[in-house]
């Protein structure tokens, strides 16, 4: 390396451009008295992935892009494994949905990416919105989010092979849900004409990288209405978490 270098800073959903020349840059030391260290030789020591903390001021390139012209650097933390590819991420699915962490990263790291394409993070945050959106909605028509038993003595609600285990203290055979349905329709005998459940159902079947044998579902129930009211209501809210998720009507 010569005697200046830029680099790039992310913190997974921006980036800054840092530059670094050697008799600029002093070193801040770790120990307790925080006392100065050669900057240089302390940067010459990061490896892609390392935390890191700076002081400057900020400046523009001659290409126009904003950076920040390193005056302290001080180490943090340590990247003892290798980073993935930041140039193009991570293709295998297999890796991809075992090691998702490590595609998070890749994902917010990647140099080449197409238009409109998200990122696994932003994938994350898009989804967290949509359930957001999903239960204020419903919230804001009357409805009353409940949790119904995740074990159940019967695996009814749908057409599906449920996962099942052994309640010890009981001694009897369990399983998971494969639906939330029935207990909901209880709710509603019970007197509560809008409920609503958001939570997982598990399904013993087939699995991929599009289809989980756990899964989120949301399944709502209105007394006194009927099909065309329900249609009307779900078109309403289908059209309330795209457009307030993602600013217009029209998704891809």
């Amino acid at each position: 390396m010569g005697k200046a270098a830029f680099v790039h800073l992310s913190d997974g959903t921006s980036r800054l451009q840092i530059y670094v020349r050697r008799q600029d840059v002093t070193g801040v030391s770790n120990d307790a008295d925080g006392g100065e260290v050669d900057g240089w030789k302390l940067f010459n020591l990061l490896d892609h992935g390392d935390f890191i903390g700076i002081e400057g001021y900020l400046f523009v390139t001659k290409t126009g892009e904003l950076s920040v012209h390193v005056e302290k650097l001080q180490f943090l933390a340590k990247a003892l494994l290798p980073m993935p590819d930041k140039m193009h991420g991570i293709h295998d699915p297999e890796i991809r949905q075992r090691q998702r962490y490590a595609d998070l990263i890749a994902g917010s790291l990647k140099l080449e990416r197409d238009e409109g394409d998200l990122t696994p993070r932003e994938v994350f945050e898009l989804r967290s919105k949509v359930v957001r959106e999903i239960r204020r909605f419903l919230d804001e028509h009357g409805y009353i989010e409940v949790e119904t038993p995740m074990l159940t003595p019967l695996a009814t609600g749908a057409a599906a092979r449920p996962f099942k285990t052994h309640h010890n203290a009981l001694d009897i055979d369990l399983y998971a849900r494969i639906a939330p349905e029935l207990y909901l329709k209880r709710l509603v005998v019970g007197g509560f004409e809008k409920v609503y459940e958001l939570n997982r159902n598990f399904r013993n079947e087939g699995i991929s990288t599009k289809h989980n044998p756990e899964f989120t579902m949301l399944e709502f129930y209105l007394a006194y209405a009927d099909v065309n009211q329900m249609m009307h209501l779900c078109e309403e809210l289908l059209r309330s978490v795209v457009y307030t998720v993602t600013s217009h009507t029209h998704v891809r």
